[in-house]
């Protein structure tokens, strides 16, 4: 069982900030915003997901898991209004979010699923969202000249998501889940998330008037491809989740934890899941 905090971050999000606030940079800036584009709808698919197969769980397990699902529903919560107040400045930008609609469309579409597919799904796209968040709290490279309160805001995110990076998985297979179900979808999702930022992120970038600037993806290239970059840097970590005998628990969290002791000042504590 992992012991959750919902936290208020205490950043000001109703000030408008530049369009390439990511260090001036606009190919972090449309990826970033590509990103957090996919956070509202994704974020409530998770919650509604975890809390429909808690419900499903026997009793003693529920008893042994409530604080926990509790706490994970208040994080993702938290993070699906902060995105939206972030996306709320993107569409006053000029930026349309055409993965929202898309990804409503196909969330409804499997609504019928049972929902072991739907925890697998989360579970999957949770240790995405787990090793990215870590990488990003080892390189600050990745946030270098952003606007202080949204890299703040980033970073905060990073380190709950590595926080309840264990949730959904252990939900999955507390329900029966099986190990060929959770690669297969596992596999699905990886094209699915890749593809879906990759998309929002070009249409960002034709927006902006740099998809076709060669300074573009070479800022693409380096972040993404390099040695220790976002994609080719993860990749063992995305292989671990293949392996038979994976645990989330298995990444540790240090960078999370190191962040949230030292960031206090940023949020303050608004439930202990108990």
């Amino acid at each position: 069982m992992t012991d959750l905090v919902i936290r208020r971050l205490l950043i000001d999000l109703n000030t408008p900030f530049a369009k390439r606030w990511n260090g001036g940079d606009a190919f972090r800036s449309a990826f970033f915003n590509a990103l957090s584009m996919t956070f509202p709808v994704g974020e409530q698919f998770f919650i509604d997901s975890v809390r429909q197969g808690f419900k499903q769980l026997p009793a003693d397990k529920q008893a042994l898991m409530a604080s926990e699902i509790k706490g994970f529903i208040g994080q993702e919560a938290t993070h699906r209004r902060i995105h939206e107040l972030f996306n709320k400045h993107l569409t006053d930008q000029g930026l349309t979010n055409t993965f929202a609609d898309r990804a409503s469309k196909r969330i409804a579409s499997q609504a019928h699923f049972n929902i072991r597919l739907h925890l697998a799904a989360t579970a999957a796209t949770e240790h995405f969202t787990a090793i990215f968040a870590d990488w990003m709290l080892r390189h600050p490279e990745a946030l270098e000249g952003a606007e202080p309160r949204l890299k703040t805001m980033w970073l905060w995110h990073s380190a709950e998501e590595s926080e309840h990076r264990n949730t959904a998985f252990d939900l999955y297979k507390d329900l029966g889940g099986d190990q060929p179900r959770r690669l297969k979808v596992f596999r699905y999702i990886t094209v699915i998330f890749l593809t879906d930022v990759l998309r929002q992120t070009v249409r960002n970038l034709w927006h902006d008037g740099s998809l076709f600037q060669w300074r573009t993806w070479q800022s693409a290239a380096r972040f993404l491809f390099a040695k220790d970059g976002l994609l080719r840097g993860n990749l063992p970590a995305w292989k671990d989740y293949l392996r038979e005998d994976f645990h989330p628990s298995q990444h540790d969290a240090v960078s999370s934890e190191n962040w949230l002791r030292d960031n206090t000042a940023h949020f303050s504590v608004v439930g202990q899941a108990s």
